[in-house]
Formats: structure tokens, sequence, C-alpha cells
């Protein structure tokens, strides 16, 4: 029976491209195998012989005491227990979730690593999106996901259930926060974040940001970022931590932001404005201020400007005799205008939170551009 498993699980990989078995073998091969070992009696069913031998003990950690004290490690409170394993680096909770089984299952717990994820470190550049892709790289291929039917029925014929592939496969490593957190320390994933002031701070880039994919490299403790320019694929390297943050909105790079600020904006509100040079662009987000309309006398008691269709908005890095200081946008028609001389401006997002404000103003240039 045992080779007639082996042999329709090898039809089922063999029926599909080489290039799809070298990704997909060693996760259904896994999943079946934690199958065969979590019951014990299809072993003992197909070599009766195994009976005979005497039954391996596994030692757990929790078993090896201090024999004069009597207490271990995994004798202390949860609570207690998990403020120790909070205090450890990502490398020492690693070495001990090799210590033993119990401790592998503490370790390697969601709710821990998603501390070290999200407080620690990587909490200000990592956004939902960020996430959601990771789970798309790793989720099953779609045409094992179409066959997980069959797969279910040769299991059956062990005693087995698709019911319990599901709780296997939700315990696998490739799903957990750690992975995640690995795969990210590694480099090996790049995720979706913003660059602030493209190319290292260009004169031409001050006070804007960019959509990209960032890789992190561990040894400068800096990042590469790929994103597309002009319909090319462009690459910049030796990018900061402080250069970084989570995209602000799930609009992608090459699409108008639909703008639900716009009535809500009034003189001295901060925003934040798509625009770019072309339309082989994607858009860029660039920080600005709204301001008051040139028949304004900018007294707070009798201003009308946040009643009025027109919003001005200025981009106060720039000098005031500079053509790239203000601009002017309907509320009630906004949609992306501009050409080929000025650049294209495109939807609108106002900024509220003190910290991506006072984030801004960190990066403000030394003197007035032009």
């Amino acid at each position: 029976m045992l080779f007639f498993l082996i042999s329709c699980l090898s039809f089922l990989l063999l029926s599909h491209s080489s290039s799809k078995m070298k990704t997909t073998f060693p996760w259904i091969f896994r999943e079946f195998m934690l199958l065969l070992i979590q019951k014990r009696k299809i072993f003992t069913h197909l070599f009766p012989a195994s009976e005979n031998f005497p039954p391996i003990r596994r030692i757990r950690f929790d078993e090896i005491q201090d024999k004069t004290q009597g207490i271990s490690l995994l004798h202390l409170p949860d609570l207690a227990l998990d403020i120790i394993l909070e205090k450890l680096s990502p490398v020492e909770l690693c070495q001990m979730a090799g210590v033993c089984s119990s401790m592998r299952e503490k370790c390697t717990s969601n709710h821990i690593w998603e501390k070290k994820l999200m407080t620690q470190k990587w909490g200000g550049v990592l956004g939902d999106s960020a996430y959601a892709e990771w789970q798309s790289q790793i989720a099953p291929p779609k045409f094992l996901r179409t066959e997980f039917g069959l797969l279910s029925a040769l299991l059956g014929l062990f005693g087995l259930n698709s019911g319990s592939l599901k709780k296997v496969k939700s315990y696998s490593p490739l799903h957990s926060v750690r992975s995640y957190y690995l795969a990210l320390e590694s480099g090996k994933f790049w995720f979706p974040a913003q660059v602030f002031n493209r190319e290292n701070g260009h004169i031409g880039f001050m006070l804007s940001c960019y959509d990209a994919h960032l890789s992190y490299d561990s040894t400068t403790d800096n990042f590469i970022a790929r994103y597309k320019a002009n319909g090319r694929s462009m690459i910049e390297e030796g990018i900061d931590w402080k250069r970084i943050r989570a995209p602000s909105v799930n609009t992608p790079a090459n699409v108008l932001h639909i703008s639900d600020c716009l009535y809500e904006l009034k003189p001295g509100d901060h925003i934040e404005i798509q625009w770019r040079k072309n339309k082989q662009f994607p858009f860029g987000w660039w920080y600005g201020v709204v301001g008051h309309l040139d028949s304004c006398n900018c007294n707070e008691y009798s201003c009308s400007c946040h009643i009025n269709d027109t919003v001005i908005l200025e981009f106060n890095q720039y000098s005031p005799e500079s053509r790239w200081r203000k601009a002017a946008i309907s509320r009630r028609e906004h949609r992306e205008v501009g050409d080929e001389t000025g650049g294209f401006y495109g939807g609108i997002r106002k900024v509220s939170k003190k910290e991506e404000i006072e984030k801004w103003e960190q990066l403000w240039p030394n003197c007035p551009l032009q």
C-alpha cells in the first residue's frame, strides 16, 4: 500500500513541468511525511515488526530539572517566561528553539515575533501590503490547491483526512511571523515601501518619496531599492532607515489616488500630492501645505479660502520666485492636471499625524530650492 501511495504522488508531481516540481516537491513531501509521523498506527500497520522494537522515549527539557531546586525554566508562569523570551535577540531566540520541543513551541510563537517585528526595528517601514505580498509568495502553487482533493483521497487510504492536512499546514514554519522576520533580515524578501528623497537627496527630488521594493543588507544595515522610472527598472543602493516608511496609501504608483479630503482642506493643513514629470513615469508623493488665495488678507477671522472651490498648494522648500512654489487645484473637479512643462499633479492626501509631519520637517533642505 505504501508503494501504491508513493507511486500516485510521484505521478501527480511528474505530471507537471520540472520547474514547478522543484518548488512544490519539498512542500508536498514535508506535509505528507508530517502526517505519516503524526499517525503512529499507520507505521505499525505497514511494518508490524516495528511493534517488537522498544518504544523510543523522547526526553523533554522540562524533565531535566535541578535536583536540588526541583524546578525548570518551563515551570515558570507563561507571562514570566514570555517576558524573559522577549528580552532575547532574534539569534538567541533561534538558539533557544533548538533546546527541546516545548521551548521550540514557545520561541517560535507568533506573538513573540510580532513584538520584535512591529515594535522594534521594522515597525515603521512595514505596512499591510508587505505582509500580504509575503503571504502570496509562500502560498502553495495553484495547481496543488486544485489537486488538494486528490491528495486528500490518497491520504484517506491511511486513515488521514483533509482536516489533518490543514492542521499541519497551518503550523508550517513558512507561515509563521518568525519566517517572515528572518526573510526580511536575510534580504531574500523584497518588500513594498516608500523611499524619501530619491537618489540620496538629489536636488530635484527633495521633500518627495517614491514607491519601491526594498531588500535589506545586514552587512551595511542599509537597503537596496528597486523601482520603475520611464519604463525602465532602476536600482538605488545605500538607503538608510531614516529614508524609509511604510506605504501611506494602497494606491499603486501608476494609478491616480482618489482624493477624499478636498472639502476638508483649509490654509495651514499639511498635504502630500502625487506628481510626475510625464505620463510615462510613475507618481511620486510631494510634501506641501495649503495656502491662501491671492485675494485673501490671511486674517483667520475673515478668511474664506476653506469654502472656495480653488485650493492653493504651497511648496515652501522652493524660493518665492520659483515656478514650483505654488499650484492651484479645484475641489469639485479635481483630476490629474498639468502638462509636459510643469509636470502632472494627481491625488492628494491630508497629513494629520504629528510623526508624519515631523518626518518631512527632518528632511527639510538647508537652503531654498530653485
